[in-house]
């Protein structure tokens, strides 16, 4: 069950200027559970990626650039298992590709990950009763 009193509070103060006070209980529950929509969609840090998922945003060309030493450093980081993506690695990463950079681009953007508004305020997933509940 989500806390009903953070609910009310998104619902009556519409911070994002959702319009809520004009939709129903159901448009209500769905516009909070959306994380598909470009308008509705949030997004959040990930607190880890994996060495793989790392390795596949690096641009081919880029690593292919780099000298020994900076492959090196990219292969032992990747091999750590779980990167950090807020952590050195990541000042690692663009003092070896640099800004602006395609490499650094992708790994910017795979940091996020795309959630509801719901997700966001940790109400997990909202029905159509919870907004009703809200509402009263």
């Amino acid at each position: 069950m989500p806390d009903i009193a953070r609910l009310k509070a998104e619902i009556d103060d519409d911070p994002l200027t959702r319009g809520y006070s004009g939709m129903t209980d159901a448009v209500v529950a769905v516009n909070l559970n959306d994380d598909t929509t470009a308008e509705f969609k949030r997004s959040l840090p990930k607190s880890s990626l994996t060495g793989s998922e790392v390795l596949n945003a690096i641009n081919k060309g880029e690593f292919n650039a780099l000298d020994v030493e900076q492959k090196a450093m990219v292969w032992n980081i990747v091999h750590l298992g779980t990167i950090n993506p807020f952590g050195i690695e990541g000042d690692l990463f663009t003092d070896i590709f640099g800004v602006p950079s395609t490499t650094i681009a992708a790994l910017l953007a795979l940091r996020q990950r795309t959630v509801s508004r719901a997700v966001e305020l940790g109400l997990g997933i909202i029905k159509v009763g919870h907004v009703q509940m809200a509402r009263m």
